[in-house]
């Protein structure tokens, strides 16, 4: 070798020996970390390593659980306070002082707010808010006026006398809830569906109309109609030459497929000039357009 690279690269001897020594240095350079890594010992985990980590774990938890009582603690500590309370008036704060939950304590005040009453101190446990360790808790602190209480046995005659309900007439049109609800049959939630149906027709130009009204059957709509009338406000009504699909939407009368019928048609015929227009749109029948003839204009 050394006399081949003599005759090709004119290299002397000494050269060639150098060069030798320069390719063994490198070698052994590069072979020295593949050594010592294969002969360098792998170190072993520590053999308690998983309980350590399990002991960290519990240890969390631990302060995690006594962060949380502390909390629980200092808040129960903060609100609870018994104290002589009126169960038909208490707000629910009151309610929340004395012990009991958001949830419960709005739960009783809903129940005053509707019209539900303490007659004694012992209705409490009628609550099915009230745990029994709670109602033993507070029971004596309950205090109901004298003008509050009945005796048992009258108590349920009492009771019904306040319910009626002196007789009205009452323009259904232009009634809010409160005189509403001095209809007799027709409460707080009746008078309410009245008004939200009242707005979404534009007004109702009869009453048989409160047939209509989710809830309210034939023998409700018998007990009421000499109790309710008809004044002289106009309708609201909607112009069909202008009315978009939204305008039209809140009828209850018509469908999304009549709607849109309806609109096709103006685009393609021009303005309507009266009610015999709708005859000739298919998805309208004779029905469908008496009922929204009260509710549209040209």
């Amino acid at each position: 070798m050394r006399i081949w690279f003599n005759k090709n690269f004119g290299v002397s001897k000494s050269e060639f020996n150098g060069l030798l020594l320069l390719v063994f240095i490198i070698m052994i350079i590069k072979a020295v970390p593949i050594i010592f890594g294969y002969w360098q010992p792998v170190p072993k985990d520590d053999p308690n390593l998983l309980a350590q980590i399990q002991q960290i774990s519990i240890t969390d938890q631990a302060t995690n659980d006594a962060v949380r009582d502390r909390i629980e603690t200092f808040s129960h500590k903060k609100t609870v306070k018994l104290f002589k309370f009126d169960p038909n008036t208490l707000t629910k704060e009151g309610w929340e002082t004395l012990g009991l939950s958001a949830k419960q304590a709005q739960s009783i005040v809903n129940y005053t707010n509707k019209g539900g009453r303490f007659y004694k101190p012992e209705d409490l446990q009628k609550m099915y808010t009230i745990s029994p360790e709670m109602y033993k808790k507070i029971l004596p602190y309950a205090s109901i006026p004298e003008t509050i209480r009945l005796p048992k046995s009258d108590a349920r005659n009492e009771r019904k006398e306040y319910a009626k309900k002196a007789p009205v007439v009452v323009d259904i049109n232009t009634a809010d809830s409160t005189q509403l609800d001095e209809i007799k049959g027709i409460g707080g939630t009746f008078a309410l569906r009245i008004l939200k149906y009242r707005e979404r027709l534009g007004g109702f130009h009869k009453k048989e109309q409160l047939l209509e009204v989710y809830g309210l059957d034939s023998n409700k709509y018998a007990e009421i109609k000499d109790q309710i009338k008809i004044g002289n406000t106009p309708l609201k009504t909607i112009n069909l030459n202008t009315a978009t699909f939204n305008d039209l939407k809140r009828n209850p009368y018509l469908t999304f497929k009549q709607i849109n019928a309806i609109i096709q048609y103006r685009r393609q015929h021009g303005n309507y000039t009266g009610v015999a227009d709708l005859k000739k749109i298919i998805l309208l029948n004779q029905q469908v357009i008496d009922k929204i003839a009260p509710y549209i204009s040209f």
